[in-house]
């Protein structure tokens, strides 16, 4: 049977037909739109740390994440066992890769050792960026946003020896993880600021400390107990410092011996305030990693990537300023303290 149509029925029909085509292209765009949306909300920024415990690392993970939030990007925040676990964040970064990370935020427990899982990442168009501590070369990565951590020693150094007086320096030095360029930039600075060289006599000993409160503690009490004359100490952070107070307390020295250190936690400028440390130079993770994030945001939005390095500041900080050095007080270190 053969039906016939009006010309007004058969634009009724063509009407239809319009009409569901225009919404099923609305709803694919609909879809096409929350897709991209979706992407943009998933791209990947990893954090790798040296520990997951040092109040540093502690601090520029939840500002890491913080900022990840406020740039719709997904953080997966890894670190090493301990510090010097080279072979823990050369894993992170292999799986930071697998997951599809737009970006990779470091700071290497080896300025050399992780260069290979680096440049793998770097190779397949990942955004890799240094955080605290630089690589060497430094332009294994895009860019380091850190401390500029030889000028911090000098700091340090210059206090301490000026605290010192006229008394002839017995120096033990209570060093981090060797192989890192924040323990050689600090220590070598810290020997320019004291205004001696490697190898000088006032140097009575030294230590590694992994920059931990208990092997500084241990660190601490070996030296005295072979120099029981050292009247300051160089500490490569806080933690170290905190497990060198306890060694002298014990020794009954606290009077006698001059700790200086950096890293500006909170605990450490109360640990100025309380007398423990006589300075220590503060510095900021939670703005490497505020810092960090939002370049990896801008690379996934437009391709653009940072390069070079970005001194993100330092300050001395003490109860008992000294003439000649610049310095803040203990309401300053209070105010803009991190942990």
């Amino acid at each position: 049977m053969i039906r016939s149509h009006t010309p007004e029925a058969a634009l009724s029909v063509n009407r239809r037909r319009l009409a569901g085509l225009l919404a099923a292209g609305a709803v694919g765009l609909a879809l096409a739109a929350g897709s991209t949306a979706a992407m943009a909300q998933e791209a990947i920024v990893g954090l790798v740390t040296k520990t997951e415990v040092n109040p540093f690392f502690v601090k520029m993970r939840q500002a890491a994440e913080a900022e990840a939030k406020a740039k719709g990007l997904k953080l997966i925040a890894r670190a090493g066992k301990f510090d010097g676990d080279n072979e823990g964040q050369v894993a992170a970064i292999e799986d930071l890769i697998s997951a599809g990370a737009k970006g990779i935020l470091i700071t290497p427990n080896n300025s050399s050792g992780v260069l290979g899982a680096v440049k793998k990442a770097r190779d397949a168009g990942i955004l890799v960026i240094a955080l605290d501590t630089a690589t060497d070369p430094a332009d294994a990565v895009d860019a380091t946003f850190a401390t500029d951590n030889f000028q911090a020693g000098v700091q340090q150094g210059q206090y301490a020896r000026k605290a010192l007086g006229d008394k002839a320096p017995k120096l033990a030095m209570l060093d981090g993880t060797p192989g890192g360029t924040v323990d050689t930039f600090r220590h070598d600075g810290f020997l320019k600021g004291f205004g001696i060289a490697e190898g000088d006599a006032a140097i009575v000993g030294k230590q590694n400390t992994n920059g931990a409160q208990d092997k500084g503690q241990t660190a601490m009490e070996n030296l005295l107990s072979a120099h029981p004359d050292i009247n300051v100490v160089y500490t490569i952070n806080e933690p170290a410092a905190q497990g060198a107070y306890a060694a002298i307390k014990a020794a009954g020295k606290t009077d006698d011996i001059v700790v200086t250190s950096i890293d500006g936690g909170c605990l450490g400028v109360k640990y100025v305030k309380d007398g423990r440390v006589a300075a220590t130079v503060m510095q900021f993770p939670y703005k490497m990693a505020q810092m960090g994030v939002d370049a990896v945001a801008e690379y996934a939005k437009s391709g653009k990537k940072p390069s070079g390095f970005v001194d993100t500041g330092s300050f001395l900080i003490t109860g008992k300023p000294l003439p000649g050095l610049d310095s803040k007080d203990l309401e300053f270190g209070e105010k803009n303290c991190w942990g």
